[in-house]
């Protein structure tokens, strides 16, 4: 039997899952947009072994952001910030492909590979928020179906253009004058219902090839769309029998795909209470994690001999 290995994957959601949670007296507001903050917690989830930093996102502000802080900043941009303040540890961007063209979005995420050395990863997501709709020109959010017809042609197109260039396209050899094996770059003429795109991209094929494909829909919808193409799931369970429902559906579906299910990994949402004892832990104030996702990191230690962080990518 091979070893099973468990993965750590740290959520930061800067306002707190509970709206009231930037009041807290231990909360960090002030730096809410302050880069430095952001790379410092991923330097400490980092030192702590954990596998990669995860970044949620909407195209949309948010109705009660009179009394909640429902807004942050760009997750790509963002992580190409924390990728110069850390080595390993891998970068998982939130991105719509409801409210995003495929060229630009696979121009970022490349950029985004290349830039942290092969460690961006792509929660892919259709956007649940109806107020976005109007942001891009639609007079109404696409009905739930068509927003995953439409990923599904989303990945098919993106992913051909991260494969547009070979990877050894770029030669850039100064004493014979060529730069890049133009037999090595392709078109890929994609026409379909939703796009029409010529290719190639204009930056050469990322470290990894692709991004990491992470899903996070719970719908039927969003299980068929994760079964089918991630590498990792994103959930949230209130209960341990849902967690399990929703474990062994995705992986048979897997099956019904043709893929190994066991090379995809299940990541459970939880909000840990750490402390020195039990007794100390039920004790914690509920807001005080959420309020300050550093408390978390700080107050917890990881073994010496844990392993490593790895590339996301299995």
């Amino acid at each position: 039997m091979s070893k099973r290995q468990l993965s750590l994957n740290f959520f930061i959601y800067p306002d707190g899952h509970h709206e009231a949670a930037w009041r807290h007296k231990a909360s960090t507001t002030d730096r809410i947009l302050d880069v430095t903050y952001y790379q410092e917690l991923a330097q400490r989830a980092e030192a702590h072994k954990f596998g990669a930093v995860f970044f949620a996102d909407a195209p949309a502000l948010a109705d009660n952001v009179r009394y909640a802080q429902w807004f942050r900043l760009e997750p790509i941009t963002l992580l190409a910030a924390i990728a110069s303040a850390t080595k390993r540890i891998g970068l998982i961007a939130t991105a719509s492909t409801t409210y995003s063209e495929p060229y630009n979005l696979a121009r970022l995420f490349a950029s985004l590979d290349h830039i942290s050395g092969g460690r961006a990863g792509w929660n892919i997501v259709t956007t649940s928020s109806p107020q976005a709709a109007q942001n891009f020109g639609l007079p109404e959010h696409p009905p739930h179906h068509e927003r995953y017809e439409r990923a599904r042609e989303y990945l098919d197109v993106i992913t051909r253009l991260w494969d547009s260039w070979e990877d050894d396209a770029l030669v850039n050899d100064p004493a014979s004058g060529i730069f890049a094996d133009t037999a090595k770059i392709h078109s890929i003429d994609h026409i379909g219902k939703h796009f029409r795109v010529r290719g190639p991209l204009n930056v050469s094929r990322p470290p990894q090839g692709r991004p990491v494909y992470v899903q996070a829909g719970s719908s039927e919808d969003g299980r068929a769309f994760a079964a089918r193409f991630a590498e990792a799931i994103f959930t949230a369970h209130q209960t341990l029998a849902s967690a399990q429902q929703f474990y062994a559906d995705i992986k048979r579906q897997a099956r019904a795909f043709d893929r190994n299910p066991d090379q995809i990994k299940i990541l459970p949402g939880i909000s840990p209470f750490i402390a020195s004892t039990q007794l100390e832990a039920d004790r914690l104030p509920g807001g005080v994690q959420c309020a300050d996702p550093a408390r978390i990191l700080a107050d917890s230690a990881a073994p010496d001999d844990r392993p490593g962080p790895h590339r996301l990518r299995p």
